[in-house]
């Protein structure tokens, strides 16, 4: 099939060439508004308990949990006739929205004996609440506009914070951050690729493949948006990954396609061949990174669904254009894939002397793997420990919910969350409600719950419709709004702790076990991240049990082996739980917090380990593929017993060494422009996968993966005799019909061809 393509474009080049343009431009214009149709939420379902609560409160108590929260700074203080006059007019814009603000509520105008809560312990700040109505795409468009219709500086400032106004500079800064990583990864790959090819022509043809990549992905999330909702989040990592798999495809043909030209095969030949073998580990390798973010698909939150659906488009559409549109470009370059030579006049310039091509027995590679291979075992478990040693951290994740600390410092919002955390008795962005929804009981009833309450430790205040409580003792009266005969009843539950922490999820449980007088729901931001971390760890063994058998599977059809898949995994896991264990080292622990310009919260979002782990697998096993590729090509090619199997290996890792390491550090500079984002999240991400990358191709490849493969030998091809029938029957293997081997083997098509 793939020879049928690669003749295909072959013979038709410029109409390929023309249709990819067109697409290209069609998909560009598509998707040029996408992050204005994403959402930032998608981290819970309906189902979960927090999330229950809240659509209980927002349709019978509207207003009831504030979601967006307004600074009133004045030198004079809050009560001065400037913070008082800017307090009434951002009041009045926030009621002019009756339809979408609701339960605003301030400083200036609550009872007295309940004011001091919303005044700063400096008494230079003020609060102004309220609650923002609509789901996760329209919460962060009403409070973005919210924001900047009220938001000023002067002698009085005001500033917007809370879960709305977060959700939109959220949006705002991973649209900035995309265009910025977007303008540094793609000249950088291009710089790199010209050096690497040493031939401004061969480097154009895989950043071309990688624009067409990009404007594909923006084009599917567009459409994808219109079908399904997806997180704002995947913009980043689908871009990211579309131009990092373009290019790394695009490298490994357009290696082959040179090292074809270099034997003496035509043009034509060489693009023919390069498919066939190059374009088919291709194929593969799309397969294997597909599947692992399939798995995505398990989990019932859309944030992970929306990864996967834009994922998986994003992989087919790198992958068609390697396959397709790059053997087109190919032919129609021809022999001037090595024009515009930079190694040449760069060596003159250091006067370094002219580069000599080596054999693949002179290369640091094949030295490095012989050497490795006479001294297996130590090498091997010395590798073992050192990548057992750096992922150890893991061992004391804490995950955690995004909040406003995701964002830089000088965000708005951000700098309410700090505020609130701060310069407040208690953080009312923080607060537990406690839901009552078929309370009918008596006033007494619920006000000895409120009091039991609040003697739960860290627990300023427990506010109620019978009384207000703190550390047992009556404070105030009640709020009469917060029950009623028919909807039942709330309570407010002040916290001084971090939601986030095992501090705050313990408070949640003390909570929860506080008998109550009637059925009880209970949400906030404490018990939003306990539902979510607890409703996404229960799905991780079947993603994780997907991943493993459909890339077992995938790699046995590829080698007709079942000890190197079974390997292949094993490493895999190795390398990326190396990799989150920095992760919780670097950002949980926040050691390089100053240096990367984050802000550690003793926790990591979830999502972003499984996220990492579903992209950095494949990418892994994407090189895992590419090098088996070419050491069973020496393996089948030469004898088959031991001396020939570690030749065999020494060989696919000389061939691909230098590709391995140019791939790597490609793809990890893609990965690193996402690193470069003002939210923390993708920053760990970014980072994440880029160590993820270069751990693989370095340490892995080329230590301990031919270490394990010199000892295991001829057991390396071992498969049972049942399973060597089906791979003979069903596997894939390279098509065997000859190319033309030489020039004059087709002259009209090569003429044609240019």
């Amino acid at each position: 099939m793939l020879t049928r393509i690669a003749r295909a474009a072959v013979g038709r080049p410029r109409l390929v060439v023309a249709v990819a343009l067109l697409l290209m431009v069609l998909c560009g214009a598509i998707g040029a508004t996408v992050h204005s149709h994403m959402k930032s939420g998608g981290f819970v379902t309906d189902d979960l308990e927090s999330v229950q609560a809240s659509l209980y409160l927002s349709e019978h108590f509207p207003g009831s949990e504030p979601n967006f929260v307004l600074t009133v700074t004045a030198e004079d203080g809050p009560d001065s006739p400037a913070a008082k006059a800017a307090a009434e007019t951002a009041i009045a814009k926030l009621k002019a929205h009756p339809d979408e603000v609701s339960g605003v509520q301030s400083y200036w105008d609550a009872r007295p004996d309940l004011r001091q809560a919303l005044r700063s312990t400096d008494g230079q700040r003020a609060l102004i609440l309220a609650s923002i109505e609509g789901d996760d795409a329209e919460l962060p468009e009403r409070a973005s506009k919210l924001s900047e219709e009220i938001q000023i500086d002067g002698p009085v400032t005001i500033r917007a914070g809370g879960l709305g106004a977060t959700f939109a500079d959220i949006n705002t800064q991973i649209s900035k951050d995309l265009i910025i990583a977007e303008a540094i990864a793609i000249p950088v790959t291009g710089l790199l690729l010209a050096l690497v090819f040493g031939s401004v022509v061969a480097a154009a043809l895989p950043v071309a493949i990688g624009l067409f990549a990009i404007a594909a992905a923006l084009g599917i999330l567009r459409v994808l948006t219109s079908l399904t909702d997806v997180s704002i989040f995947a913009l980043n990592m689908t871009t990211a990954l579309g131009l990092a798999l373009a290019i790394d495809y695009s490298l490994f043909i357009v290696s082959r396609y040179r090292e074809e030209l270099t034997a003496g095969a035509t043009p034509t030949a060489a693009v023919i061949r390069s498919i066939q073998t190059a374009g088919r580990t291709v194929v593969y390798s799309a397969l294997v990174v597909a599947l692992s973010l399939s798995a995505l698909l398990v989990f019932p939150q859309y944030f992970f669904k929306s990864f996967a659906y834009a994922g998986i488009a994003v992989v087919a559409a790198a992958t068609a254009a390697a396959v397709i549109v790059l053997p087109a470009l190919l032919i129609l370059v021809g022999d001037r894939i090595n024009a515009g030579d930079l190694r040449g006049p760069l060596r003159k310039v250091f006067r370094r002397p002219p580069r000599v091509e080596k054999a693949p027995q002179q290369t640091f590679w094949y030295r490095l793997v012989v050497a490795v291979m006479k001294r297996p075992l130590p090498i091997a478990l010395a590798t073992t420990a050192f990548l057992l040693l750096l992922g150890s951290p893991f061992l004391g994740v804490q995950f955690g919910y995004p909040d406003d600390r995701a964002l830089p410092a000088e965000v708005a919002s951000r700098q309410v969350g700090d505020i609130l955390r701060t310069e407040f008795d208690a953080d009312l962005a923080s607060s537990a409600t406690v839901v009552l929804p078929e309370f009918r009981g008596a006033p007494a009833d619920l006000d000895a719950y409120a009091r039991e309450l609040s003697k739960v430790p860290d627990v300023p205040a427990v506010l109620s419709s019978a009384a207000v409580y703190r550390n047992g003792l009556r404070i105030a009266a009640g709020i009469p709004e917060m029950s009623d005969p028919q909807a039942g009843a709330y309570l407010s539950v002040g916290t001084r702790l971090d939601p986030y922490s095992d501090a705050g999820a313990a408070q949640i449980d003390a909570l929860r076990a506080v008998e109550a007088p009637s059925e009880v729901l209970i949400t906030g931001p404490a018990a939003l991240n306990q539902d979510s971390v607890t409703a996404i760890t229960g799905k991780l063994p079947l993603a994780g049990a997907l991943i493993a058998i459909t890339t077992l599977i995938l790699l046995f059809l590829f080698t007709g082996s079942v000890v190197l898949p079974v390997k292949a995994l094993a490493l895999n896991m190795l390398s990326l739980a190396a990799t989150f264990g920095a992760m919780v080292w670097i950002f949980q622990e926040g050691n390089l917090a100053g240096l990367l310009g984050f802000t550690a919260t003793g926790t990591l979002n979830l999502a972003m380990p499984i996220l990492m782990f579903s992209l950095a697998f494949g990418a892994s096993m994407d090189y895992e593929v590419f090098l088996l590729s070419r050491i069973r090509e020496e393996w089948l090619a030469g004898p088959k017993t031991t001396a020939g199997n570690t030749e065999a290996v020494a060989m696919g890792v000389a061939r691909t060494g230098r590709i391995f390491t140019a791939a790597a550090l490609l793809m990890s500079i893609v990965f690193l422009g996402v690193a470069s984002s003002g939210v923390s999240m993708m920053k760990l991400f970014g980072l994440g996968c880029a160590l993820a990358v270069i751990s693989d191709a370095t340490v892995i490849r080329g230590l301990l993966a031919p270490a394990l493969m010199r000892m295991m030998g001829r057991w390396n091809w071992w498969a049972p005799k049942p399973l060597v029938k089906l791979h003979n029957r069903f596997g894939l293997d390279e098509s065997e019909e000859p190319a033309p081997p030489s020039r004059p083997a087709a002259p009209q098509l090569d003429k044609a061809s240019v």
